[in-house]
C-alpha cells in the first residue's frame, strides 16, 4: 500500500483549496472509512463545476470520471453511491464547513476592498414536508468588486437574519471594507460589530427602525422643502436608459447628523443618504424614495455608487445560483445537506469567477463538463 501511495503522490495534481478543509471533522464512525472526506469534497466540487445538480448526478459523475478523479486523489475504492453522499453531507457540520470556506476565500482574496454586500436567499425546494421543516435560508457576504462569495451562514430555524449576520461577520476579515445590508440588518448591535471590526457600513432604513426612520423622513422632507438651506448636503444625479426604460436617480447625502446620532445613540453614524428614483417606462412613471444610514463621511457622487453596489449580490450571486446552478430547483433537503451543498456551489462559483477563460458562468460550466483539462484547471490553478 505504501508503494501505491508513493506512486500516486508523485503523479497527483495539487489542489490547494483542500488544504483549508483538513481540519473539518469527519462525522462518520471511527474505523475503516472507504471514502476519505477530502475525496468526497473533491468529487462533489468537480461534479458541480461540470453541471451536477443532485447527489444522483454526482454519483454518476464519479462512476464515469473515475480515471479523471485519480489525477488528484487515489479513489482506491471508487466513489460512493448517491445515498452515501447524501448521508455524509447531511451529517457534516455546516458551521465548521462554512468556517473552512471563509478561511479558504480569505487566503485567496486577502483583505476585501470596497463593498461587501450581505443578503439572504431561500432555497425554495429544500423544505421537508414530512417534518414540516421550512426551506433553508442562507445569509451570504459577497465582495462586489471581486464578485466572490466571502462566507455564508444558515439562518437557524425559528430565527432570522438579525441573529445570523453577526455570526457571519465574526467569520470575516473586513477591515477597511464597506458593509452594506438591507433593512433587516439595520440594528445597533450589527452596526457596532462592523465598527469594532474596523469597517464601515451603509444600512437600508425601513419600518423595522420606525422611530429613526420617521425622524429621518421628517428631516429630509423639511430640509428639501426649504432647499436644504439649514443643513450641509451633497447631491449627485445619474440617468440610465435601456430596454425602453429611463431611470433618473438623485442621491442626497445629509452630513449634519450629530443630533440624530445623539437622539438614537447609533454607533458611528456620520450621514443620512436619500435616494430618489424616477422610472419612466413608456407613459408610466414610477417614483421611489429610499433612505440609508452610514458611518461614511463621503460626498454623494461617491456614496451613490456604493449604495448601488449592494445589488451585485442579487445580480451576480443570487441570480447566478438560480439560473446557472439551479438553486431554486434543488431538492437536497436532509439535515445539514442543503446548507453544505450550497457551500459547495459557492466554492464552484468562486472558482469559475477566478478562471482566466472568457465567457459567461453558464458557458464555463459547459466547458468544464466537456473538457477535462479545463475542469482540472479550475481546481489546480
Amino acid at each position: 500500500m505504501e508503494g501505491v501511495a508513493e506512486e500516486f503522490g508523485a503523479k497527483a495534481e495539487a489542489i490547494v483549496f483542500l488544504d483549508h478543509f483538513r481540519e473539518l471533522p469527519d462525522p462518520r464512525q471511527r474505523g475503516k472509512v472507504l471514502y476519505p472526506l477530502d475525496e468526497i469534497l473533491l468529487l462533489c466540487l468537480l461534479a458541480v463545476l461540470a453541471g451536477a445538480e443532485t447527489f444522483v448526478d454526482i454519483a454518476l459523475f464519479g462512476q464515469m470520471k473515475l480515471e479523471f478523479l485519480r489525477r488528484f486523489r487515489p479513489f482506491r475504492d471508487s466513489t460512493p453511491s448517491h445515498d452515501h453522499l447524501g448521508d455524509i453531507f447531511a451529517s457534516l457540520d455546516a458551521g465548521q464547513f462554512q468556517q473552512c470556506f471563509a478561511a479558504w476565500v480569505a487566503s485567496v482574496t486577502g483583505a476585501p476592498a470596497g463593498v461587501i454586500a450581505i443578503d439572504g436567499k431561500t432555497s425554495r425546494r429544500s423544505y421537508q414536508k414530512k417534518n414540516a421543516k421550512a426551506p433553508i435560508h442562507m445569509v451570504s457576504a459577497f465582495a462586489a468588486r471581486q464578485r466572490l462569495v466571502l462566507g455564508q451562514v444558515k439562518v437557524a430555524e425559528k430565527s432570522n437574519e438579525i441573529v445570523a449576520i453577526p455570526k457571519l461577520l465574526d467569520m470575516l476579515a473586513i477591515e477597511g471594507a464597506i458593509v452594506t445590508i438591507d433593512a433587516m440588518g439595520c440594528q445597533r448591535e450589527i452596526a457596532a460589530k462592523i465598527m469594532d471590526k474596523k469597517a464601515d457600513y451603509i444600512l437600508a432604513l425601513k419600518g423595522n427602525q420606525s422611530t429613526l426612520r420617521k425622524d429621518v423622513e421628517v428631516l429630509a422632507a423639511e430640509q428639501k422643502a426649504n432647499g436644504f438651506k439649514d443643513t450641509t448636503i451633497s447631491q449627485h444625479e445619474t440617468v440610465d436608459g435601456d430596454h425602453g426604460r429611463i431611470e433618473t436617480r438623485t442621491t442626497t447625502v445629509i452630513h449634519d447628523v450629530a443630533w440624530l446620532r445623539e437622539r438614537h445613540e447609533w454607533p458611528g453614524l456620520q450621514s443620512v443618504v436619500m435616494v430618489e428614483t424616477v422610472r419612466e417606462i413608456g407613459e408610466r412613471i414610477e417614483r421611489e424614495t429610499r433612505f440609508y444610514i452610514s458611518s461614511l463621511l463621503l460626498l454623494a457622487n461617491v456614496l451613490g455608487p456604493l449604495v448601488r453596489d449592494h445589488w451585485t449580490v442579487e445580480n451576480s450571486l443570487h441570480w447566478v445560483m438560480d439560473m446557472v446552478f439551479r438553486d431554486d430547483e434543488c431538492r437536497v433537503r436532509k439535515d445539514h445537506a442543503p446548507a453544505n451543498f450550497t457551500t459547495i456551489k459557492h466554492i464552484a462559483s468562486n472558482l469559475m469567477r477566478n478562471a482566466t477563460a472568457k465567457g459567461s458562468m453558464r458557458l464555463k460550466r459547459k466547458a468544464a463538463a466537456w473538457d477535462d483539462d479545463f475542469l482540472a484547471s479550475l481546481v489546480t490553478e
